[in-house]
């Protein structure tokens, strides 16, 4: 990596406002069994989530497994990594190089495919990561929107807007980034 591309990297990161020392007067007060997203860290940390997560295609059983990566960023619901070894993989297909994270690098992206239907860019992957995101060179992640997913059985909500692809799920308290109002977070 260049010193350019590090400079853009710090710069970048420079622009965190929140980053889960303290909530803003905003955040939801959690209640009992939940979690502020207002407290995960920024930047982001990586959560060895042993519940079990499945991604549904209608009937299709997409991915499921019990040893996903949640990326836990502040103001943002987590992201779950999953094992390509636990992905149902002949459902795949590259679709491309997309988008750049300052933390974790440059994102591959897939599409979900069978003999009837598709669904473009669903899922993106970091084949490889930048240092403090190993973990997931070998996992993909998936875009709800269009799926059922499911964590520990509870169905999980999109977050909104359509670049984040982190699961809300009943024991997480935001408010959450992508919500209208949330640019500036």
């Amino acid at each position: 990596m260049s010193i350019e591309d590090l400079d853009s990297l710090e710069q970048a990161r420079a622009q965190w406002r929140w980053r889960g020392e303290d909530r803003p007067p905003f955040a939801h007060v959690p209640k009992p069994g939940q979690i502020s997203v207002w407290d995960f860290p920024r930047p982001p940390e990586l959560f060895r989530d042993e519940r079990d997560i499945v991604v549904l295609w209608g009937k299709t059983l997409v991915a499921r497994t019990r040893g996903a990566w949640a990326v836990r960023e502040t103001s943002h619901p987590p992201t779950f990594y999953l094992p390509m070894a636990d992905v149902e993989r002949a459902l795949l297909r590259p679709a491309g190089r997309g988008s750049f994270c300052e933390w974790k690098g440059p994102a591959h992206y897939w599409d979900l495919l069978d003999d009837k239907r598709s669904l473009p860019k669903v899922a993106w992957s970091y084949p490889q990561p930048l240092a403090g995101a190993q973990q997931l060179a070998d996992c993909i992640a998936f875009y709800s929107h269009h799926l059922a997913c499911s964590v520990d059985g509870a169905p999980v909500v999109a977050q909104a807007g359509g670049f984040y692809g982190g699961w809300i799920t009943p024991d997480l308290s935001g408010p959450f980034k992508g919500e209208p109002g949330s640019s500036a977070w």
